[in-house]
């Protein structure tokens, strides 16, 4: 799966993350325009969208072309040709690995023509960090970790991914669109190793689960033995596996938390609100 095609095939829903947090524009109503233009190579553009009195196109690169604003200009005569009662608004989206090198438009004595390149290397990761849409979080792997670990944000995207996913095959494909979106910020192996681990994540998979079962059990049905002698064996063992569970996930929370140093990390890991949370916590 190519780094254009995945860009390509993103939902509407993932068009308004991107519209509202790389370009900063906040459109709720709006239709895709599927034209082919006869007269230009490429026939299609990227996404191309109407919303009310506006026009927007998109493109994404991932390599510098020296011959894009002609390109964007040929686009955009085609575009003003079928609309010329809009406001076309034209972007492209620079996600390679190198510098941009790219200008933004023509300009010469007799002739002045403009559009917006926008480097996503230069969007904070946190903006797509809290979007709650697989398709729209793969994409901070293209943005600017600032002083963040790679590997730590990179793993907070996959564990978000794999409970913002429907199953396994979904989990999947969501992981191939970020290897490859990863190769344009040379994080494909670091993407991997954290696949390694994360994978097939349940909160009960998790080392801790197994040591935190063992001693929640140890201790709950301790007491539930002592409770046990006033109130009967069964219910007072029953009673001690009920406080083990509860021991076992009081533990696992405590070492995730110094783990991730994330509240709502954990409680997403652990699938519990963070009311839940702060009792496991104290």
């Amino acid at each position: 799966m190519k780094k254009d095609t995945i860009l390509k095939s993103i939902t509407k829903e993932t068009i308004k993350d991107l519209l509202k947090y790389f370009i900063g524009l906040e459109i709720d109503d709006f239709e895709f325009l599927d034209i082919e233009f006869e007269k230009i190579e490429s026939k299609k553009t990227d996404v191309l969208v109407k919303s009310k009195d506006k026009i927007i196109h998109i493109e994404f690169q991932s390599s510098n072309d020296y011959n894009m604003p002609i390109r964007m200009a040929r686009y955009f005569l085609e575009i003003y040709s079928r609309f010329k009662e809009y406001d076309i608004f034209q972007y492209v989206l620079y996600i390679g690995k190198q510098k941009n090198y790219m200008k933004n438009g023509i300009f010469t004595k007799s002739f002045n023509y403009e559009y917006t390149i926008i480097d996503t290397k230069t969007i904070p990761c946190d903006r797509f960090l809290k979007v709650d849409k697989p398709e729209a979080l793969v994409l901070a792997i293209l943005c600017d970790f600032e002083d963040k670990d790679p590997k730590e944000v990179i793993r907070n995207i996959l564990l978000r991914l794999y409970h913002l996913s429907k199953d396994k095959n979904d989990f999947k494909k969501y992981l191939l669109m970020l290897e490859e979106l990863s190769t344009s910020r040379d994080l494909k192996e670091v993407v991997k190793e954290e696949e390694m681990g994360l994978q097939h994540l349940k909160w009960e998979d998790l080392p801790s689960y197994e040591i935190g079962m063992e001693k929640g059990f140890q201790k709950g049905i301790q007491k539930g033995i002592q409770k046990g002698i006033q109130k009967g064996i069964q219910k007072g063992i029953q009673k001690g596996i009920e406080e083990g569970k509860y021991l076992a996930m009081k533990e696992i929370a405590n070492k995730l938390i110094l783990t991730f140093n994330d509240k709502e990390k954990v409680a997403d890991i652990l699938g519990v609100d963070e009311k839940t949370l702060s009792e496991l916590l104290k």
